[in-house]
């Protein structure tokens, strides 16, 4: 009886992944890394949460604590020595901001950046260069997560400045087919963001990774490259807008 009852699940099962178009072949299977460098400083309060704040402190100070006046003598007398040092904070907007060098990670330093290269993509229509993530077709890695590093060191040509986020994905993104490729074989698109069919490309994974402790990267293997922001991102994939708008933090 559990032997039958195991044998009608399993006949249950598979036309259901036979219709959602899943399939184990690791041929067509391509791993991408979304690459962020997080923000280097805190980003402007807005002026609304300003003044509540400051009206909090306000608040606050009326029912301190009265300390006698000889403490507080004795407080500010304190690191009053030759150690002090004048504090001088960084400059929010970079000599990058001015120029507008979407090539540096010196820029929109209270935001997210997010590396994007162009060239050769798997899938692209007609081999041409195209804005994409880093990505490698899967060969024979154990995971998909090792091909993402693989993908990423061939880009960066070292991964001691990076931190892999995860393996699983977060969300799903559907991608219409356009005329030319209406009649051509779909693959799977099994991302950081979901698993869609995507007509004309390879299975592409895509896996979080960030930037610790660097402010520069030697970017090889590709025509061109930028850091850009989440808006930005946006401007480059503007048919993805509503999906980017949700999955990505600004």
């Amino acid at each position: 009886m559990v032997l039958q009852t195991s044998r009608m699940k399993l006949s249950l099962v598979r036309p259901l992944l036979t219709r959602r178009g899943f399939s184990t072949s690791s041929e067509n299977l391509v791993a991408s890394v979304l690459f962020e460098r997080l923000p280097v400083v805190i980003p402007k309060i807005d002026p609304v949460v300003y003044a509540f704040q400051e009206f909090s402190f306000r608040w606050r100070q009326q029912y301190q604590r009265r300390y006698p006046e000889e403490f507080l003598d004795k407080s500010d007398a304190r690191g009053k020595g030759d150690y002090q040092i004048d504090y001088v904070p960084a400059p929010r907007f970079t000599e990058a901001d001015k120029n507008n060098d979407k090539r540096s990670l010196q820029r929109a330093l209270d935001r997210r950046l997010y590396l994007l290269i162009y060239g050769n993509a798997h899938g692209a229509p007609s081999a041409k260069p195209v804005w994409h993530f880093p990505e490698k077709v899967y060969e024979s890695e154990d995971t998909m997560r090792k091909c993402a590093e693989s993908a990423l060191e061939s880009i960066i040509g070292d991964l001691s400045n990076t931190y892999f986020v995860g393996n699983a994905p977060m969300g799903h993104m559907v991608v219409q087919p356009t005329e030319d490729q209406s009649g051509s074989t779909s693959y799977k698109d099994f991302n950081l963001f979901g698993c869609h069919m995507i007509p004309k490309l390879a299975f592409p994974v895509l896996i979080l990774s960030q930037v610790i402790a660097k402010n520069k990267f030697n970017i090889a293997e590709c025509e061109d490259f930028v850091w850009v922001t989440k808006d930005e991102l946006i401007e480059y994939f503007p048919e993805h807008a509503e999906f980017f708008n949700k999955m990505i933090i600004s």
